[in-house]
């Protein structure tokens, strides 16, 4: 009895101690605040003549908040709401966009487009009338992505000095394999994959053009190239089971190199979108986040 009730007790402590390590905007609902509630505003956001589509997603509560824009990856089947969800309730608004010729968006897709409009959203929330309308506070904006939209906040971070940090989840390093495209193989393998269905969503282009765009910049745009203009601020990699690790790893060594003092990195062992391990990456995103933004 008294063994099973020792085990009960060292149970219970894990259970507690792995509770501790779980904010609690990640499992439960803040208090209703009746006047001042959580909302959510369809957003149209200009980029290059055209207006993409967007949402942002409020937190409750009086006073201006922090923001983060989440970029969605490569087509965007997986677009991380329910991280943006958990991010709202610990006290940001959270906006999301589908960039130019993605899933109804105007204009063509492409890499290079899809850099721009990662600028543009940016551009768009940082604006003192957005920031008015919606509470923002313009000096604790971040940036996270997923997969191809960990590469265009790390790009749009390099290009906006006022992003106060950047969160890339098994980012991509379009630099890296676009440098392997150029060969004819890989090139058929490749094509031969998913990525020609990944395709279907996007507007105005094609498998073929994406791999030549890719092969054309893999010099500039491999993201270690990224260090010396993200060396100022805090960085938050995380990784997992699918290949990409190695990148952001090299990453975080540059950023280190160059003087960066606020570089985290976490492995996770699950496949690309963190299929079984929800709670644990929004429990990761959400505690780094909430520590830097009171600094």
């Amino acid at each position: 009895m008294r063994i099973k009730l020792s085990l009960l007790i060292v149970l219970a402590m894990c259970v507690m101690a792995h509770a501790a390590d779980v904010p609690t905007a990640v499992v439960a609902d803040p208090p209703a605040d009746k006047a001042n509630p959580a909302r959510m505003a369809y957003l149209r956001i200009p980029s290059h003549g055209v207006l993409m589509n967007g949402l942002l997603y409020t937190a409750a509560g009086a006073g201006v908040h922090p923001a983060v824009v989440l970029f969605h990856g490569f087509p965007g089947n997986e677009q991380n709401l329910d991280l943006a969800q958990a991010i709202r309730r610990a006290g940001f608004d959270v906006m999301t966009l589908h960039y130019r010729g993605a899933w109804g968006s105007p204009g063509a897709f492409s890499f290079s487009h899809a850099i721009e409009d990662a600028d543009a959203a940016v551009t768009f929330l940082r604006n003192p009338a957005t920031a008015s309308k919606y509470a923002i506070d313009p000096k604790r904006i971040f940036v996270a992505g997923h997969s191809m939209g960990g590469f265009m906040a790390a790009s749009a971070a390099t290009h906006e000095p006022a992003v106060a940090g950047l969160v890339m989840i098994s980012a991509w390093d379009i630099g890296v394999d676009g440098a392997t495209f150029k060969n004819p193989a890989v090139r058929k393998g490749v094509l031969r994959g998913e990525f020609a269905d990944d395709v279907i969503p996007l507007a105005g282009t094609t498998p073929d053009r994406l791999l030549d765009e890719a092969a054309a910049h893999a010099s500039q745009w491999e993201f270690v190239g990224f260090a010396p203009r993200l060396r100022t601020r805090p960085v938050l990699l995380i990784g997992a089971d699918d290949g990409l690790y190695p990148s952001s790893q090299r990453l975080g060594a540059a950023l280190r190199q160059t003087g960066d003092v606020d570089v985290t990195e976490i492995h996770v062992a699950t496949d690309h979108a963190y299929s079984d391990h929800r709670i644990a990456l929004e429990s990761a995103v959400v505690s780094w986040l909430t520590r830097h933004s009171r600094q």
